[in-house]
């Protein structure tokens, strides 16, 4: 897992980087001489013909890697796709695809965007590029990122199949600007209660999570519930600006301090538009880095409520630097603290452990069991406003924790869910019914209310399994467990293909146990009982 947070802070910080050469690097430690001088030998001696593109990758790689897990390095062929969710958009076609039974099948196509605009549908099924063959020739997901990827205005010819035409349609296709949206999803929980799941923090976060905040607002939102359940970081300034929502005036929000940066502040600065009403944010175990400088702030501040489970840990900072082939390095420059003071990154020493963290909480029960969660008592910091006690060194701990419920957990659900078998069959199902659905359901409030998963349905689904893969035979005990979060995530996962995200979600958060907690908090009035003055 790798997460990021380019530092914006001080334009002092590292000014001079790019213009550094490698021969003044050279100069100045004299490692750099030992490592210019095992090149060398490698070129003149080595046995065999060297890529010396690819040795000197490998050896960039170690030395980040030698550091910290999060100092990473980026190839120049990889480094546009690296930056598309930190730029909170990409150039395409604008659709969203499945590749099923080795055809590419669209599922959606982004509202007002290139595809939509000349008329492709969602269940159209995309058999040439650019008059080449692209149906049953093992089709993978990163050759049609490459083939419908590409520059703004440039065009791309392309032929579906659609049901009900009895031949093929040719369509051009512009390439524009596509929106790659961190907000997938908000609504009004009930008459009072608003919704906003966020998903990573982009260029356009901010105003995403504003519009949000005021359409809900219009519906008559009192409280909000802020998803950040494995949001794993972004950009920084995104987490103040998102922070500055909640926040009056002149609250510090974090700091960074590192060998050659001085301290930095980021302040709330600005009007928010949810600076009062009761504030819930959910967390997990895979709530990292700027999610985390978001549940910090609001925790140290007594602003709001953290519910769910302790966050991952990441409290160093990254900014990425350019090197003359065009990739890029991403180094760890600073670390970040929450305004009590706490520094949230959890021990590194032991790199293979910290890989492995979420496996390792998992066995020693800190998913489970919040009496397993130890903190020492160095570590122990106190909030800003009603001084309650709050620990760093190892991710935000909620203010109310929250079990991982893995009870419905059946192996035969788990093999399904594995085998990707629910995707393919729900994309496959919408696309053979989709008018159908639509009919009898005219909105996704109807549809939520009255689509049943009947005894055929749920044969056929079984059946699909059993096609796709041999090895998942339906077992009836493990189905008795299984059954009401398997139907619930097929209904939510069909209604998503016909909707949008939001739809999803509406569907599958009762199931969320994190969710369902913060909603009872909100409802049962335990969140007043905490007494959190702000």
């Amino acid at each position: 897992m790798k997460f990021f947070l380019p530092l914006l802070f001080s334009a002092v910080l590292l000014t001079s980087i790019d213009s550094v050469s490698f021969a003044q690097i050279r100069g100045v430690h004299p490692s750099g001489q030992k490592i210019s001088e095992v090149f060398t030998y490698i070129d003149r001696m080595y046995v065999d013909s060297v890529e010396h593109e690819e040795i000197s990758d490998a050896a960039i790689i170690a030395m980040l890697e030698a550091l910290d897990p999060h100092s990473t390095y980026i190839p120049a062929e990889e480094v546009k796709s690296a930056n598309e969710r930190i730029e909170g958009s990409f150039v395409g076609v604008g659709i969203r695809f499945q590749i099923l039974k080795d055809t590419l099948s669209v599922v959606n196509c982004v509202p007002n965007g290139p595809s939509d605009k000349v008329g492709i549908r969602p269940g159209d099924k995309i058999i040439t590029v650019d008059n080449e063959n692209i149906a049953g020739i093992g089709l993978k997901n990163t050759d049609v990122r490459n083939m419908l990827l590409g520059e703004k205005d440039t065009k791309v010819k392309i032929t579906v199949i659609r049901k009900g035409k009895r031949r093929p349609i040719n369509f051009t296709i512009t390439r524009d600007k596509i929106p790659m949206n961190s907000v997938i999803s908000h609504y009004m929980v009930d008459d009072k209660v608003g919704y906003i799941k966020l998903t990573n923090f982009s260029k356009t976060t901010a105003e995403e999570v504003e519009s949000a905040l005021k359409d809900l607002k219009e519906q008559g939102m009192e409280d909000l519930i802020f998803d950040l359940q494995g949001n794993t970081g972004g950009l920084l300034f995104a987490a103040k600006d998102v922070v500055d929502e909640f926040l009056k005036d002149k609250k510090l929000i974090v700091y960074s301090e590192g060998r050659v940066q001085p301290r930095a502040e980021l302040r709330a600065d600005s009007a928010g538009n949810f600076e009062a009403g009761r504030l819930v944010i959910l967390i997990d175990e895979g709530s990292a880095s700027a999610s985390e400088i978001v549940a910090g702030a609001i925790q140290d501040w007594d602003r709001g409520l953290i519910v769910g489970r302790r966050s991952f840990g990441k409290g160093l900072v990254q900014r990425p630097i350019e090197l003359s082939d065009g990739s890029q390095i991403r180094l760890t420059i600073a670390r970040y603290y929450t305004p009590s003071g706490r520094f949230i990154q959890k021990p590194y020493d032991d790199l293979e452990s910290y890989r492995k963290d979420r496996h390792e909480r998992f066995i020693s029960g800190q998913l489970t069991h919040q009496d397993s969660i130890k903190f020492a008592d160095s570590l122990a910091y106190k909030t800003k406003i009603n001084e309650r006690i709050v620990y760093g060194g190892g991710g935000i701990m909620p203010d109310i924790f929250v079990a991982l419920d893995t009870s419905e957990y059946s192996d035969y659900y788990k093999k399904i869910s594995r085998a990707g078998v629910i995707n393919a069959f729900t994309a496959d199902y919408v696309d053979q019914n989709r008018s159908k659905i639509t009919k009898n359901h005219e909105d996704l409030e109807a549809f939520i209310r009255d689509f049943e998963m009947d005894n055929a349905f749920m044969d056929e689904f079984f059946a699909f399994c059993e096609a796709e893969d041999s090895s998942l035979v339906f077992v009836a005990e493990d189905y008795e467990i299984s059954k009401e979060i398997l139907q619930l995530r097929l209904k939510a996962m069909i209604a998503q293909s016909i909707w949008d995200y939001t739809a999803f979600y509406q569907i599958i958060n009762p199931k969320n146990e994190i969710f369902q907690r913060a909603y009872d908090i909100l409802k049962e009035d335990e969140y007043d009982s905490k007494n959190l003055k702000y």
